[in-house]
């Protein structure tokens, strides 16, 4: 998945001189059979900086920043309507500057995050993405606002493009590599109870108004990380991911769902087995992996401390085990035995068919920041964003990072499920579960 411009696709025979092409592999393809325009499926991430960067400095670096990385120079290749591929074509060089300046003005950040959730960029120009150097003038600093095409890119692939940057802009030398996110640790038998064909829960409709308006919504916020004891059997992650098993519970019992104390919960999780390093490759290369938890488990009153030791043996087991990313069944719906068209209505059809079944929503925790992300005389991050998609029918995402011993949550949201005061309330209930997950509390 990391082919570069300078290596040669699957099958070759381009002439000399034209884009090398790239078959998608199985996530990209997935994704772009469900592409729809009323819920883009946009990664939104935004770094905070003490001071204002320099445009062209930062234009030059982040240019040179993608010469470095020409897995990030993809543009989905045009394609006949009896074709059994789509592919990608890798450029050369940005088919349009990727990098604006939207002019210095009050709620010029809200406007940026609005548009990250509402307009995806295209698919048929390199790079994928965007960035929008935001600044106001009653804010100090700016920030960096990437909206990424999920179709092409993740997350922690964008982070490494933006760590690059930092160091071309600033002139300092690469830092040594961060280890693996996740070392590989020994598979444990302790599984999740839940039967494994059991229809989940799903996050109960709010109040979206009368008309919602089709889309994304979002709520940020920075909290303090939860402490944990030394020599703890759990992680941030698992106290990331009781928390937001317990918010959901109460959602649902608060909002009266049906099966609200017998549906079991399961969330998902991508898993990102990646080095950090200068030589990460670049596209979409998470892992997604369930954790169940029972109706039991989750009620109230719920024995805390014990669910986190649970909930510890549940990912730690499935972070081990050997998965493909989408699981063993979507790898079949990329099989090029019919051409694409008729198997991106084969997919769309079967996503509807499997929305009842679809986990009840998604964690993506990225963890503490491997990068200084240093702008030189900008300064270093002192804040970093990520959210995720939130299409229906999950409709309800939790992304969190830590920078500088704060952690920074993106509660993100469909509009056709939830309002602006519902999700101001899931807010609420997860600070207030996240803190319960302390050693302080427990």
């Amino acid at each position: 998945m990391a082919t570069t411009q300078h290596q040669r696709a699957p099958g070759g025979g381009q002439p000399p001189g034209q884009p090398v092409r790239v078959p998608f592999p199985v996530v990209d393809e997935v994704a772009r059979h469900c592409a729809q325009d009323a819920e883009p499926s946009t990664v939104h991430i935004e770094i905070h900086l003490p001071g204002r960067v320099d445009e062209e400095r930062l234009r030059s670096a982040f240019a040179a920043a993608l010469a470095r990385h020409p897995r990030a120079l993809m543009r989905e290749r045009p394609r006949g309507p009896l074709a059994r591929r789509y592919e990608w074509e890798l450029t050369e060089a940005p088919d349009t500057d990727p990098v604006s300046f939207p002019p210095c003005a009050p709620g010029a950040l809200e406007r940026a995050r609005a548009g990250a959730l509402d307009r995806a960029p295209a698919l048929t120009a390199a790079p994928p993405l965007r960035l929008d150097v935001v600044r106001e003038p009653d804010r100090e600093g700016c920030v960096l606002l990437f909206t990424v095409h999920h179709t092409a890119l993740d997350g922690p692939a964008c982070l490494r493009l933006a760590a690059t940057a930092a160091e071309i802009y600033s002139d300092s030398p690469a830092p040594p590599s961060p280890a693996p996110a996740r070392p590989a640790a020994a598979p444990l038998p302790r599984q999740s109870r839940t039967p494994a064909l059991a229809r989940p829960a799903q996050v109960a409709p709010g109040s979206p108004g009368p008309a919602p308006v089709p889309g994304n919504a979002m709520l940020v916020a920075e909290l303090p990380v939860p402490r944990r004891e030394s020599g703890a059997p759990y992680t941030v992650n698992d106290q990331l991911m009781v928390a937001t098993a317990l918010t959901v519970a109460d959602w649902n019992r608060a909002q009266g769902a049906p099966g609200a104390d017998r549906r079991p919960l399961r969330i998902t999780m991508p898993v990102d087995d990646r080095t950090r390093g200068p030589e990460m490759p670049i596209g979409n290369g998470t892992r997604l992996v369930e954790v169940g938890f029972t109706a039991a488990e989750l009620a109230p009153g719920t024995d805390v401390a014990a669910l986190l030791r649970t909930t510890a043996e549940r990912t730690r087991a499935l972070k081990a085990q050997p998965r493909p990313q989408l699981g063993h069944g979507a790898g079949l719906l990329t099989v090029p035995l019919l051409p694409v068209a008729a198997r991106a209505a084969l997919t769309r059809g079967l996503r509807v068919a499997a929305g009842p079944w679809t986990s009840t929503t998604l964690l993506s925790n990225i963890g503490r920041i491997p990068y200084p992300l240093d702008f030189g005389d900008a300064g270093r991050a002192t804040a970093v964003w990520f959210s995720a998609p939130a299409r229906m029918p999950r409709g309800l995402t939790f992304t969190t990072a830590s920078t500088g011993g704060r952690l920074h949550l993106a509660l993100r949201w469909s509009r056709t499920l939830l309002g602006e005061s519902d999700g101001t309330r899931l807010l609420d209930l997860f600070t207030r579960h996240l803190a319960a997950t302390s050693s302080e509390a427990i």
